[in-house]
């Protein structure tokens, strides 16, 4: 019996379906990145459902207008430094245990917000909440599409 010897054939890997599963990964790296990206960009005031309210006797209700104003306890504040708000804050909680509520309007300056934080600080205030909009019946609490 002669017996051929057959030639061997190299193992090979085949690319084609390696190729395919990378390009599918790469169109879910970049559809996922896309999406993240506009999330992120749709910032949406929150929404608090209302519950009863507590009584605080040392809170002081710092309100921002949309051109930056401050008010403190509805009192209107002439200077917008972060002294005059600090003072007004001491003021108004009268003691060291006292709560800020910063109430600012949808519009306004962010660096307002920062003012009032930096003053809730120098007055010795750490405990600092913000006022949100109640939610009404039947308006989802979630972010908006």
């Amino acid at each position: 019996m002669s017996f051929r010897r057959g030639s061997r054939d190299e193992p090979e890997i085949n690319l084609i379906p390696f190729i395919d599963v990378l390009l599918v990964v790469l169109i879910f790296l970049m559809l996922s990145t896309t999406y993240s990206r506009f999330t992120e960009m749709q910032v949406q005031l929150p929404v608090a459902d209302v519950d009863a309210q507590r009584d605080r006797p040392r809170e002081a209700i710092v309100s921002i207008a949309a051109d930056g104003r401050y008010a403190v306890n509805r009192s209107p504040l002439a200077e917008r430094s972060v002294d005059a708000v600090a003072t007004a804050l001491a003021a108004a909680v009268d003691g060291k245990d006292g709560v800020v509520v910063i109430s600012a309007d949808a519009s306004s300056p962010h660096q307002s917000v920062i003012t009032v934080m930096e003053a809730a600080r120098r007055a010795g205030l750490s405990q600092i909440t913000f006022a949100t909009q109640a939610s009404t019946a039947g308006t989802p609490t979630g972010p908006r599409p």
